[in-house]
């Protein structure tokens, strides 16, 4: 099964690095974000990536020309203005009419990738994403007069639901993508959702995206510390 990675977005909230680079090559202590969701991938023994490039894209075709031990890596420019559901259906023709798996190349976790494709097989979905909690950024108070009668510091439980990427998907899905300007996140997913075709396979551990300056920073200290 082939790995599409979405790597072409402009990444206007971490513009501190994104000036220079394209949001998926920005490092993590060290290492690029999209080497770290390639290696959690590969893991589950998946070796055979396509990177859906745009912004910058000689950047991440000039890193990956060099020697990936045991991985087949190809960056195929989908266009700097396409949209996510136009980056995807410009890979047709490589797909193969296969089913495949996808994700952003901006977040990283530490879901099973195989209890995923079992729960997307089992229910027999046209998509199944991974749904997480997002991160927490704020404590809630109760007010009374002037005074905090209630605090309670914020868990990602307070948040709900929200797609986390890393989904499965059969080739049909892309007769729903109709050009390059189809947002993935909007018609295409709609309609999948409104056929009960739509799966949620629930991710209660380690998700974070990056996107942006503070983002960075609990990403590198969940390394450091080795929370996932």
């Amino acid at each position: 099964m082939k790995v599409v990675i979405l790597a072409g977005g402009l990444g206007s909230r971490l513009s501190e690095y994104t000036k220079v680079l394209p949001k998926p090559m920005v490092k993590v202590l060290g290492t690029p974000i999209i080497m770290r969701i390639i290696k959690h991938y590969h893991k589950y023994g998946f070796k055979d990536f396509i990177v859906a490039s745009g912004y910058k894209s000689k950047i991440i075709e000039k890193y990956f020309k060099r020697n990936h031990k045991n991985l087949r890596i190809r960056v195929l420019n989908t266009g700097l203005k396409t949209m996510t559901g136009g980056r995807i259906k410009r890979l047709a023709e490589i797909l193969n009419k296969e089913s495949f798996l996808l994700t952003y190349g901006d977040g990283i976790s530490n879901v099973n990738i195989k209890n995923l494709i079992k729960f997307h097989k089992k229910k027999k979905n046209l998509v199944t994403l991974t749904a997480v909690r997002p991160p927490a950024r704020f404590g809630g108070v109760k007010i009374s007069g002037s005074k905090v009668k209630y605090f309670k510091e914020k868990s990602s439980l307070d948040e709900g639901w929200i797609n986390g990427g890393f989904f499965v998907i059969e080739p049909k899905f892309l007769n729903f993508i109709k050009n390059d300007f189809t947002i993935l996140e909007r018609g295409p997913l709609e309609k999948v959702c409104k056929m009960k075709k739509l799966g949620a396979f629930k991710h209660q551990g380690f998700w974070q995206c990056l996107d942006t300056i503070r983002d960075k920073i609990i990403l590198e200290q969940k390394l450091r510390l080795k929370k996932f």
